[in-house]
């Protein structure tokens, strides 16, 4: 198990990632009042405990919102989880990929988009399968197949 740890709205594209402590998520559509609201990729997720190991391996100034993900989540892996259903409270998450590091990665931290290429570092991205409404210590697991 798992818990929900951070969640953030990014309201433009491009623009700052906004903390909040609970969210509302629409099915086949994303997390309301974000930029991402209707686009293919509805949510996207990152693990705590990369950034952990992160802030010792470079300059120290590494935050998880520079990954500038909607969601952080810790005691979950998303390595190789493609195609698998992640719970997040009352919310379900179909997996579609992992989420790549890109050039605004670097731009936050120099060396920050190299350390989070390999082995899904950079999270991983999903689709909202169920209208559910998320808050920050939500419990997190994988739901097996039924």
């Amino acid at each position: 198990m798992g818990k929900l740890e951070a969640i953030w709205l990014k309201r433009a594209r491009g623009g700052r990632m906004d903390p909040v402590d609970e969210a509302v998520a629409v099915e086949g559509r994303g997390l309301e009042g974000g930029a991402d609201f209707d686009r293919e990729r509805h949510v996207t997720v990152i693990e705590r405990e990369v950034f952990d190991r992160l802030k010792g391996s470079l300059d120290g100034s590494v935050e998880p919102v520079m990954r500038r993900a909607n969601l952080m989540v810790s005691g979950i892996r998303l390595e190789e989880t493609r195609d698998r259903i992640l719970a997040v409270g009352d919310l379900r998450i179909h997996i579609r990929g992992e989420t790549r590091p890109c050039g605004q990665m670097e731009a936050a931290c120099q060396g920050l988009r190299d350390a989070l290429s390999p082995h899904w570092r950079g999270g991983a991205h999903g689709s909202v399968v169920n209208d559910a409404n998320i808050a920050v210590g939500d419990e997190v697991r994988w739901e097996e197949p039924g």
